[in-house]
This record gives C-alpha cells, structure tokens and sequence, in this order.
C-alpha cells in the first residue's frame, strides 16, 4: 500500500509559515498533495492565500489543532484525508501550536487510517526579529523548536549579525538534531529539505495548548467600504498590543491584505473578490485589548466597522 508522506510546518505568528506553505505548494506542483491549514482565529484567513486548485484542503479555526478544543477535528480530517488519492499532505498548524503530542495524535490514527501515513518530520520557521523576546514568555515556541526536523531562521535581512548569531545559538541550545538554515522571504530549496526530513528522538508529551492558556481572538467585521487612512492608523494603534493582525479589507483604496507583527502593520493590494472585511485580531492583553478596540472605533469608523 502507497503510504503518504506527512510534513507539519510550524512557526510562531507572523513567522512566514504562509509563505513557506505557498512555495513547498509550488515545489510540488505536479504531485497529487493535501493540505491541512490550522488558525488561531475564528477564521481562516490563510486558507484564503492558497491556491486551491487540485489542492484538498481542510481548515480548522479558532484554536490549536494539538489543544482539546480542536483535536477531535484535527483527527477526523486526519482520518478522511487518508483516504485521498494524495502522495503528501502538509499541515500548517497555528503559531500559537505546541506539536508534543503529535506523535500520540498519529499513533491513535494509525488503525482509522490503515497505517496510511508516513511521518517525515517537521519544518519549523523562526522569527529572527521575535524569537528571542517571545521566548520565554510562550512555551509553544520552545516547542516548535525541539520537535522540530528543520529550522528556518527567518527575516534575516532584518536583524544584525549579532542578533542573527544569538538566535541560531539558542535554537541549537533547543534542538540540536535539527538542521538550520538562514532565510529571507523563506526562499529555500524545499525538495532538499523535505527529503532529508528525519524525525527528532523528542519523547512524545503533553501539549501546553489548552482552553485555559489560549491568548485572546478578536474579529473584526464590515460589510461597509472603509476609510483606509483611518483604518490602518486604528489597526497600528492596536498593534504594540497584538502578537499577530491579519485578513482582508475593502477600503476606500480598494480591496487590501492586511498583516501585521511585531508592531508593523503591512498592507497590499489584493486581486481576489472580497464583498467585505474580515480582521483577526490576537492578543494577550484580553479585557484590555477590548477596551481598545471599542475605543478606537471612532469617526468614520465607528458604526461600520464592528467587533
């Protein structure tokens, strides 16, 4: 029986997972592939960046796929995937993820499934300009990294090589199995990786994702055209508070993709259709970034654009 070959893509929000996710799709273009995209967030606005054509796709929103609140669901498009006529499925799980216990996730599956799947490891992109700081306040990041086969040390051009040689020590301080290489827009060549994939000898664990430690999801929505000048002056007013803004707007500018980390909000044209705005917002400050939120709406914004 043909098995078919599982990779899981993990990074901290904002990392370029998406990016990374859109060239290994191009890498294997001409190969029948899966795709699972996991958000945080109460939409899915990745899914959205992929281009679905002969791609089977399945998205699970608003929480981790390793936490209680969606590991049912991540099990059952395990179990249905597998019966796809696909050589490999990737899996681009949230950036708030914690993969210890995959392992056990697949060992479960493995009767559903007919032993169908053939686990290569796992490519884990790093934020060179947030690792260090996010580190120690979130242990899913610490995570990504020892169960990690592969290690894409990130936005390169934009640290020194000081910071740039700080990181790379502490991810090998982490995983020191994993194989790291340097990147810029994530451009790497991917079939060179994924075949040389080997699974880390991480003892399977207990993930830290769970109901209790999931940081706050806030969505913006309108089905107004927004004032794009007071828009993104609002969304980098939210963003020193905010791990990770995302989605799509329809503005006075046009229809725009939003992104936005570590205080930088970013914004291009976007060519899809989109009748309306679609904003994910999240955050550790909870109650707090509410208040903010609502007290921003203000002026033009205010009464079109709703939380």
């Amino acid at each position: 029986m043909k098995k078919i070959g599982l990779v899981l893509l993990t990074g901290f929000l904002g990392s370029g997972k998406t990016t990374m996710l859109q060239a290994i799709i191009q890498t294997y273009r001409m190969e029948k592939i899966g795709v699972i995209v996991n958000e945080f967030g109460e939409v899915n606005i990745d899914g959205s960046l992929i281009d679905h054509d002969g791609i089977k796709l399945k998205e699970l929103s608003n929480g981790s796929i390793f936490c209680a609140c969606l590991k049912e669901d991540f099990i059952k498009s395990l179990v249905a995937i597998s019966a796809e006529d696909i050589s490999l499925l990737f899996i681009e799980a949230s950036g708030l993820s914690d993969p210890a216990n995959f392992p056990e996730i697949l060992h479960s599956i493995s009767k559903l499934t007919d032993d169908a799947y053939d686990y290569r490891g796992s490519i884990c992109v790093v934020d060179a300009l947030t690792f260090q700081g996010y580190l120690e306040l979130l242990p899913a990041l610490h995570q990504q990294v020892a169960y990690s086969s592969s290690i894409l040390v990130n936005k390169m051009d934009l640290v020194d090589l000081n910071q740039l040689s700080d990181t790379i020590e502490l991810l090998s301080a982490i995983n020191q199995e994993a194989e790291i290489e340097v990147t810029k827009y994530c451009k790497a060549d991917y079939e060179r990786i994924i075949n040389g994939l080997v699974v880390p000898k991480t003892p399977n664990d207990e993930s830290t994702n769970t109901y209790e430690t999931r940081p706050k999801s806030f969505l913006l929505t309108s089905d107004q055209i927004l004032p794009f000048d007071q828009l993104i002056k609002f969304l980098n007013d939210l963003s020193p508070d905010s791990y990770r803004i995302k989605g799509f707007a329809n503005t006075t500018k046009g229809d725009i993709y939003i992104s936005g980390t570590n205080q930088l909000v970013e914004t291009r044209p976007w060519e899809g259709v989109r009748k309306d705005t679609s904003i994910v917002i999240i955050s550790s400050i909870g109650i707090r970034m509410m208040s903010k939120i609502t007290m921003g709406l203000s002026g033009d914004l205010k009464g079109i654009l709703h939380i």
